[in-house]
């Protein structure tokens, strides 16, 4: 019975990582036109794996040719302790830095014990999540919650 739940749990992970390794590659021209109407995007996010994806999905969309005037992440609860200076995220955002803003929640890196000068280079700290998001839907921005 053991080795069943260990051979599903396998199955089960591959598939996973087969699913987000090959997530969309080409966006539809309809699609692509759309979003040319409102080139600002801005994430708010929780998790190390939304914060990946959010940084992918910015590849996505230039590899499309989809013109991104700002593209931010503001970051809250938990993966605030994983933006911290040579952490996995700190590698994997290098690729990215001046190009994505990332906001970190002060409140989020006040709770979790999280000081401003342990994070990574290219953070901004904002006061609080909620309202820095508000701020960019009041400026024009999509907006997503993850």
């Amino acid at each position: 019975m053991s080795k069943i739940f260990r051979t599903l749990l396998i199955i089960m992970v591959m598939t996973t990582t087969i699913t987000v390794v090959h997530g969309q590659k080409k966006l539809d021209k309809q699609v692509i036109t759309d979003l040319q109407k409102t080139p600002k995007y801005g994430f708010i996010l929780t998790t190390e794996r939304h914060f990946k994806g959010v940084l992918s999905m910015y590849d996505l969309l230039i590899e499309n040719g989809v013109v991104i005037e700002d593209y931010e992440i503001v970051v809250k609860g938990k993966v605030v302790t994983q933006l911290v200076k040579e952490s996995e995220l700190e590698a994997f955002f290098q690729k990215y830095k001046g190009k994505v803003k990332v906001s970190v929640c002060s409140v989020a890196m006040e709770k979790l014990g999280v000081a401003e000068d342990t994070l990574f280079e290219g953070l901004d700290v904002t006061p609080t999540a909620s309202v820095r998001m508000l701020q960019l839907q009041a400026n024009g921005y999509n907006t997503l919650t993850y």
